[in-house]
């Protein structure tokens, strides 16, 4: 107001006396300052940061990543963390499009302390060891604290579902009173009419066991189980959205485990506890977990001439002794464990890829002992430690049958890589030029572990062993 009063009374000065009136001067459409202004929050070197990050969802859409991509909310707060303070509103109205909303009406639930636990499968794509690999989370979610956990799995089957249930109730110590699927095959075995399902042989051993119900949501109502189906989509976001290579299964899993547990302890929007405190007052209404359920399926195989057994395409070794039996295989969703007349001959960590070999060198023991000279290029010493391979390497390139009898012997007597390490380091203070099995066994025997019920002394066997070895090496090289 007071710009025009001013722009009044300049012009009463300068007008003459013919000049129009005050109404002609106020209805004079304003003139305003259509300079371009510089914008001084979203600069050129924000607009750069934010480029990048919608062109990293562009990469992760063409690699199919389409479920792992950055949000405006992620992408805010990468902002906030590299010291740019720019407002939510302002990084939305740059990068949003204007989205359809749906006019259906939704119901809100409200829901009893452990009542209700919501179950679903979400795939994630990572890379394990620079190859890139499909692993299918296991997510459930407390319908009232809203308290999540989630497991990797490699494939979404019948002894992974159960699997991540046993982990689940054994995570919370307690059972909750129903538990919400939607149309999963390892849940529904076939439907019976237009709205019955008739669940799986796994879902009612998992219940008889652990005492739970169940309901099964219709078909393409995720909204009624939207506590999990909300959860899926964003521990798969805050997980791996922004780190999604690993150098093994275990790796991710570690991950997975840290950022569930900090979004379990961040607050809770409109609510004063975070879903950890809700957890701990839900707990007294859960009921009583019993043992942990054994989930596993077993299968018979018979032994080629590899001492080996194929499932799935992929072979796993037992003992050599056992080519040509049939041995009882424990089939777990990570791990093979095989029985011969009852008694646990080998265990093996399950592969998922194809056509692979795994074996142990502990069962071609026998074999090798017999066949020295089909040590080297063997399957066995590849996929042997590294510690063994690199002994073998160094002293026993020309002897294998001594490299097999040190095996034999650190497999008899218990001797683990740490004790086999430090008889080297021993052995190369004293006699470095000359390293074999009977300085080894010698050195070793001398100094039992605990384990064999003989405790070590003040080191005055150790000493006498070692200057024993001293003249031993030294009459050779004479």
């Amino acid at each position: 107001v007071k710009k025009y009063i001013d722009s009044y009374f300049d012009s009463e000065k300068s007008k003459p006396r013919d000049a129009p009136k005050l109404y002609d001067h106020l209805s004079v459409k304003p003139k305003y300052n259509c300079r371009k202004r510089g914008k001084r929050i979203l600069n050129t070197e924000v607009e750069q940061e934010i480029n990048q990050l919608l062109d990293l969802n562009a990469k992760k859409r063409r690699e199919g990543l389409h479920k792992q991509v950055l949000k405006k909310c992620d992408i805010h707060m990468a902002l906030q963390e590299k010291g740019f303070g720019i407002g939510y509103t302002t990084v939305c109205n740059y990068i949003s499009l204007r989205e359809k909303r749906s006019s259906e009406a939704f119901i809100r639930q409200r829901y009893d302390p452990g009542s209700v636990c919501e179950f679903d499968w979400g795939e994630v794509k990572v890379k394990i060891n620079n190859q890139r690999t499909v692993l299918q989370m296991a997510v459930f979610t407390s319908a009232y604290s809203n308290y999540r956990y989630a497991c990797l799995y490699y494939r979404q089957d019948t002894l992974a579902f159960m699997e991540s249930h046993v982990e689940f109730f054994s995570h919370t110590g307690g059972v909750y009173h129903q538990m919400v699927y939607d149309n999963m095959r390892v849940v529904v075995a076939r439907f019976v009419g237009r709205k019955e399902k008739e669940p799986t042989q796994a879902l009612v051993n998992l219940k008889g066991h652990y005492r739970f119900n169940h309901r099964f949501c219709n078909a393409y109502r995720g909204n009624e189980k939207g506590h999990v189906e909300r959860s899926v989509e964003y521990i798969r976001r805050k997980a791996f959205g922004f780190k999604d290579e690993f150098s093994s299964i275990d790796q991710a899993r570690e991950h997975l485990c840290r950022v569930v547990e900090k979004l379990n302890k961040a607050p809770r929007q409109n609510i004063d506890k975070t879903s950890v405190e809700l957890f701990n007052q839900e707990k007294e209404f859960l009921w009583d977990s019993p043992n942990p359920f054994s989930c596993y399926s077993t299968e018979q195989f018979r032994t080629d001439k590899y001492a080996t057994i194929s499932f799935s395409g992929n072979r796993y070794s037992v003992p050599d002794h056992l080519v040509g039996e049939f041995v009882d295989v424990k089939i777990y969703s990570d791990q093979l464990k095989m029985y011969y007349q009852d008694q646990l001959v080998g265990t093996h960590q399950r592969s998922y890829g194809a056509h692979t070999w795994t074996i142990g060198l502990e069962h071609y023991l026998n074999t090798l002992h017999k066949k020295p000279g089909a040590l080297r290029d063997s399957e066995a010493l590849a996929q042997s430690p590294d510690y063994l391979r690199e002994i073998y390497r160094k002293y026993y390139q020309d002897s294998p049958r001594e490299f097999i009898e040190l095996v034999i012997y650190c497999r008899k007597h218990n001797i683990d890589i740490t004790r086999l390490q430090w008889a080297e380091n021993q052995l190369l203070n004293w006699c470095p030029g000359n390293i074999t099995t009977e300085k080894i066994t010698a050195l070793l025997g001398n100094n039992p572990s605990k384990e064999e019920g003989v405790l070590k002394n003040d080191g005055q066997i150790e000493s006498a062993s070692l200057a024993h070895l001293h003249e031993i090496s030294t009459l050779i090289e004479n």
